[in-house]
């Protein structure tokens, strides 16, 4: 075996196996439809701590996915050993926001539709989800849940603020009782607001037997 034969082998073969325009079509629509993506969910964010690492990473897992499928594709051998490998890979990253999942999805899946060559899918696809993102998250609702906590001295009390409560919001739920010798009744409600006025929180903590009364806003988990 001369020194020639060792570099004529199927591994230098292959690398004229994937059309180097495509690949750079490829890769170049998976950045800007990835920044697209990054900034529809900056546009989207409605949470209190914004990650840049998350958006930028957006758009990474897009490049990253297009380069996996161009080379799955190239190479049904390939493609068998690539699925042996990725099956070893493991992410313990908790993903605190439902709505972080879709983004993450939206990624792959653009990168494997590009990696795939479905362009026009993945651009009109890529569009059409944008739109929907930026008109349904940033709707503003009139009808967030929210949750009181009222503390109260004694039945009495707690009479006097579910009578309050019962005249001044839309709905209301019980979602739980404490009953305590030193610290009295402590009251946790589900309530949506009548034209969104907390006018009646002031009302039911200036109420006898009343010690403290706390709104917080509830979408699910609670939050400040």
């Amino acid at each position: 075996m001369t020194f020639n034969d060792i570099f004529k082998s199927s591994f230098l073969e292959k690398t004229t196996s994937i059309n180097m325009l495509d690949m750079v079509i490829a890769l170049g629509l998976a950045f800007a439809i990835g920044l697209f993506i990054f900034l529809v969910y900056k546009k989207t964010f409605r949470g209190v701590m914004y990650s840049e690492n998350f958006g930028v990473s957006l758009v990474a897992m897009t490049l990253v996915t297009t380069l996996i499928i161009l080379a799955v594709t190239s190479n049904v051998v390939l493609s068998l050993g690539m699925v042996g490998a990725l099956s070893i890979v493991r992410f313990r990253s908790a993903v605190k926001e439902p709505l972080d999942i879709a983004f993450v999805f939206w990624s792959v899946s653009i990168g494997i539709v590009l990696g795939a060559g479905l362009i026009p899918l993945a651009v009109f696809g890529s569009v059409f989800i944008g739109i929907i993102m930026l008109v349904f998250v940033n709707k503003k609702s009139t009808d967030n849940p929210y949750i009181l906590v009222i503390n109260c001295e004694d039945e009495h009390s707690e009479n006097l603020v579910m009578n309050n409560i019962n005249k001044s919001v839309k709905k209301h739920v019980i979602k739980s009782k404490t009953v305590s010798a030193s610290n009295g009744i402590e009251l946790t409600v589900e309530i949506k607001l009548k034209e969104m006025s907390t006018k009646f929180v002031n009302e039911i903590n200036k109420l006898e037997g009343v010690n403290n009364v706390v709104l917080v806003s509830y979408n699910g988990d609670y939050m400040s």
